[in-house]
């Protein structure tokens, strides 16, 4: 085999990633999980007490019921984990970017409320397209996974879709990224984020809630007595869920 030469020796190189996009991933207390695994089950029992999603939504799935704040186990979802993992995600971006730089994002100047949650139940052959949300962030949770949905497959994952489409031959091979579900995990991304949920074969129910989250703007001078954006309590609207609903104005 032929040796280096001298200038290939001394030669430093490195490959950069270029442009990242971030994805917050968290793991539930068990027994937050556990609320949220019967509130399901209520669900189920009796689908008509809850509003039925299915027409705001993109998803071809067996059902989608929107939940709200009177569930004790959504409300301390929201309160204690969503909205303070959406703060995580701004910070962890934005304080890379210098002081006079960070436009809105500035602590005090937006608050965060919840808009939007609700359980998705994905039976075999269900399937959720390629799409985006409204608002700031969306996220997924993951409640039950059939165990027939595994890594050697792609059946059932979530997808996460680049800005331009898979393609070896031309080296674009970063732009889709696959999530195995386990029950208690969960992302938080960016509204404009494309994501899709491939089918599954087989017996059994896919359980998961998804949930938007908006940045409100706050006005000049209330940074002092504002509350922390993790500890405003979520509030939530009537609002189509889907990709063609009008995002807030405020934030340019």
């Amino acid at each position: 085999m032929a040796q280096p030469s001298n200038a290939d020796a001394s030669t430093s190189m490195e490959v950069l990633s270029l442009f990242p996009r971030y994805l917050l991933k968290g793991t539930l207390e068990p027994q937050l999980l556990e609320g949220l695994q019967h509130l399901a089950q209520q669900v189920l029992a009796d689908p008509g007490s809850t509003p039925d999603a299915s027409p705001k939504l993109a998803g071809q799935l067996a059902l989608q019921r929107e939940l709200g704040p009177q569930y004790p186990a959504v409300a301390e979802l929201c309160a204690s984990v969503l909205i303070p993992a959406c703060e995580r995600w701004i910070r962890h971006v934005i304080d890379q970017q210098p002081p006079n730089g960070r436009g809105p994002w500035t602590p005090g100047r937006y608050r965060l409320q919840m808009i939007d949650v609700w359980l998705n139940v994905q039976r075999a052959g269900d399937y959720n397209p390629t799409h985006t949300h409204g608002g700031s962030f969306s996220g997924v949770l993951f409640l039950q996974v059939p165990p027939q949905i595994v890594n050697d497959s792609f059946d059932g994952q979530l997808c996460f879709h680049g800005p331009e489409e898979w393609h070896i031959q031309s080296f674009r091979t970063g732009m889709a990224k696959y999530v195995l579900p386990v029950p208690g995990e969960f992302y938080v991304f960016p509204a404009w984020q494309p994501h899709s949920v491939a089918p599954f074969r087989g017996e059994g129910e896919r359980w998961s809630l998804a949930f938007n989250v908006v940045a409100v703007p706050q006005p000049a001078g209330a940074a002092p007595g504002a509350a922390p954006p993790s500890q405003v309590r979520p509030a939530y609207g009537n609002v189509s869920l889907s990709l063609g609903r009008e995002k807030p104005g405020g934030f340019g």
